[in-house]
């Protein structure tokens, strides 16, 4: 069954609200239209229907800030939030905007799809992001009390008092001074290189002869930015917990006498680079694509700049000198209060477990929680469902440790994405190879900021004879599937671990993500057809069960969709959920709006970028955008469809965007185990459908309200749920008062 809901406000005042944005949504241009042309079909192409792809990007950065301002979250973990704020700003900045950037200075005036040209959406997305910067250095400030209230004192410099200073500069003398290089600018030393997303200090200086100088002291990214203090020698906080830290750019720059012995200190002022972290790889002119991307790589700290954040007290002639040797227009730069660089609050490594999220054991699925568990005949016996991080990822690195060291297993092959420095997995397969089994990887080097590891890694696996491959020309493959070729009596049978997430110990911890092990022999030819796919020349299109892109991705789920169209005409109901990170295909989006316009009811949980206007009268009247942040990243991909009651699940690594539908190799894989089906339903979905503490629910213009309990419901927080309930399987219980049923 299908339910509704607990809405955020009432469904009146909700629809008072859509009502009041539906003009805006219409455009300007449409008032005054005659009575005929309003009743005319709406013109599903129009830009009005769709939210601009940066601007939901924002959008969802604005909910991360509001995570971060929730007093419901421990203390420590809104800290997080901001620390998370300050990542996303960074990487929106040297992807996001370094490409409209380009467009801008390449001469592209084309439209986006909501009808918008680069230059507007360039100053649209600087303004948006300053604003977002500002209000996260107020939550900052907000937040200092509390934490100096739970005994964590972050003071700036001027607020030591003697026993204190005298401390911060025994570590300035002692770990800082060696490790500091001042670079002095003048005629005869050029401009200093500003690394990207360094911290650093523009110093005025004068010498004996009265001459005014520059220079620029890197703050070192080794050394800890909070540095740690006694409590003060009188009064203060003296509780058993009490901690004082004092920021590091600041100690720098109270000795900077030190650095400059002989010069006068007219002022110092903090400052921070961001750099075009893109990476234009031409594929077709590389013989060698892991040294190209190895250039590539160390190319990306020489990145042209795309934001300078000063501190707001910088003067002018500071930054001017900035700009014209940085060479960046003035709109680039930024003014805000310090600190500087939010993604260096980091106090999560604190001991302090009670202003922290509570901490939980994973979970395991009953038939493989056994010690001696046999994991290959667990998936003889059935297909197993893992969700993480509620239920273990340990399974998944056991299987593969398994299976490099079992005589039976004859190859192994998986494609790797993101793994990390620490990488089990990679350990597992390069034990594979040593005990004589055919190994044969995917590496994808190109996924962006995992360059570089996914480059050392490749490299170890060469090195022990596997056959590593680096990916198709032009397409990122961003599937996660490992294949397990194992004999068995007279027969060869084939095992699949198949997911939505990465082969990461560390995101899984903080991710959610399915995972799902199978031995259904269909998958399994599809599976050894892909890696043919990939390491091989096969152009094959015919596969049993996958829907893989850029080959059959697109046409499979249309069709999936227009069957739901076909269902509702015909009067046996027609309804989709699906879950994914981003909406931002056109053709997806389009025919989503015909499914509305065919009654079809349509809920979309989507976490990040949605591009789609839900609730438009006419257009997309029954269609519900869901976006849920909390305490994990919501990562899995879940497409559901009624199918007249014969359910219908996909799931898998593909978000419906262009570059993953078009541009990458991805998979979707089809759930054929009934009682899993039920569980992604029933208990996954349907959770998810209910929260009212964690999710938003999207506006027609493109904005987010919160939602919250009824007056009657209780609150319900899905991730706090599936913990709950991790090992238990049990059905959802929402209470005695049986919900109406949505569609």
């Amino acid at each position: 069954m299908v339910h509704d809901a607990t809405p955020a406000a009432s469904p009146a005042s909700t629809a008072t609200r859509r009502q009041s944005r539906r003009r805006d949504v219409a455009g300007p241009e449409r008032d005054g239209e005659a009575a005929t042309d309003a009743a005319a079909p709406p013109d599903l192409d129009d830009p009005h229907l769709f939210v601009n792809r940066e601007l939901s990007l924002l959008k969802f950065q604005e909910r991360v800030l509001e995570e971060a301002r929730d007093p419901r979250n421990p203390l420590l973990e809104r800290v997080k939030f901001l620390a998370i704020l300050g990542s996303n700003l960074g990487e929106f900045f040297m992807v996001r905007v370094a490409g409209l950037r380009q467009q801008v200075e390449a001469g592209v005036t084309e439209l986006s799809t909501d009808g918008m040209t680069p230059a507007e959406q360039l100053a649209a997305c600087r303004a948006g992001a300053a604003r977002l910067m500002g209000e996260a250095r107020s939550t900052w400030q907000a937040l200092l009390p509390e934490l100096a209230a739970a005994g964590i004192h972050v003071c700036d410099f001027d607020q030591l008092d003697k026993r204190q200073r005298e401390a911060a500069v025994a570590f300035f003398t002692h770990t800082a001074f060696p490790v500091l290089t001042p670079l002095a600018f003048d005629p005869g030393r050029p401009f200093p290189h500003i690394s990207n997303l360094s911290l650093n200090l523009a110093v005025s200086l004068r010498d004996e002869s009265g001459h005014g100088l520059f220079a620029r002291v890197k703050v070192p990214q080794s050394l800890p930015r909070l540095v740690t203090v006694p409590p003060p020698a009188k009064g203060g906080d003296r509780g058993a917990r009490a901690l004082y830290f004092v920021w590091l750019e600041q100690l720098i720059a109270a000795k900077l006498d030190e650095l400059f012995p002989g010069m006068e200190i007219l002022e110092s002022h903090p400052f921070r680079v961001t750099r075009d972290a893109e990476m234009s790889i031409q594929e077709l002119e590389a013989d060698d694509l892991l040294e190209t991307m190895e250039q590539g790589v160390r190319r990306r700290r020489f990145g042209s700049v795309v934001r300078l954040t000063v501190a707001a007290a910088m003067p002018d002639h500071m930054r001017r000198l900035l700009l014209e040797n940085l060479d960046l227009e003035p709109e680039g730069l930024i003014a805000a209060d310090p600190p500087l660089g939010m993604s260096g609050l980091n106090l999560g490594g604190l001991d302090r477990p009670d202003i922290k999220d509570k901490s939980f054991v994973p979970g395991l699925p009953p038939k493989l929680a056994g010690i001696d568990t046999d994991i290959f005949a667990a998936i003889r016996d059935g297909d197993t469902l893992i969700h993480r991080p509620y239920d273990s990822f340990e399974p998944v690195i056991d299987w593969l440790q398994r299976a490099a060291r079992d005589p039976d297993v004859l190859a192994i092959k998986m494609t790797l994405y993101r793994v990390g420095r620490d990488a089990p997995v990679v350990a597992a397969l390069l034990d594979a190879a040593r005990n004589g089994k055919e190994v044969a990887v995917l590496v994808e080097l190109k996924a962006r900021f995992d360059e570089e590891s996914n480059i050392e890694w490749a490299k170890a696996l060469e090195e022990e004879g596997v056959h590593v491959v680096y990916g198709l020309l032009g397409l990122k493959t961003h599937s996660k599937i490992a294949l397990v070729v194992r004999r068995e009596g007279e027969s060869i049978r084939r095992y699949l671990h198949l997911g939505t997430g990465n082969y990461n110990t560390v995101t899984a911890q903080l991710y959610t993500d399915l995972d799902l092990f199978t031995r259904d022999d269909a998958m399994g030819a599809d599976a050894t057809e892909l890696f043919n796919y990939l390491t091989g020349f096969s152009r094959s299109r015919d596969y049993n069960s996958f829907l893989v892109a850029p080959i059959n991705l697109r046409q499979g789920f249309e069709a999936l969709v227009r069957r739901e169209i076909e269902h509702q005409r015909e009067g046996r109901g027609g309804h989709l959920i699906l879950k994914m990170n981003s909406l931002v295909d056109r053709r997806m989006i389009r025919l989503l709006y015909e499914a509305s316009q065919a009654g079809v009811g349509v809920d979309l949980l989507v976490r990040g970028i949605c591009c789609l206007r839900p609730g438009v009268p006419g257009v997309s009247d029954t269609v519900r955008v869901t976006s849920i942040v909390g305490r994990f990243l919501e990562h899995s991909r879940i497409y559901w469809f009624r199918n007249g009651g014969d359910e219908t699940v996909y799931v898998g690594s593909a978000d419906l965007m262009p570059r993953n539908i078009d541009g990458r190799v991805e998979i979707l894989f089809p759930i054929l185990n009934r009682k899993i089906v039920r569980r992604l339903r029933e208990e996954i979905l349907e959770t998810y459908l209910h929260d009212n503490v964690k999710a938003r629910h999207m506006l027609p213009d493109g904005t987010y309200e919160r939602a919250t309990p009824g007056p009657e419901g209780e609150a319900l927080e899905a991730q706090e749920w599936f913990i709950a309930h991790r090992q238990t399987g049990r059905k959802v219980k929402r209470g005695k008062k049986k919900r109406k049923q949505r569609f």
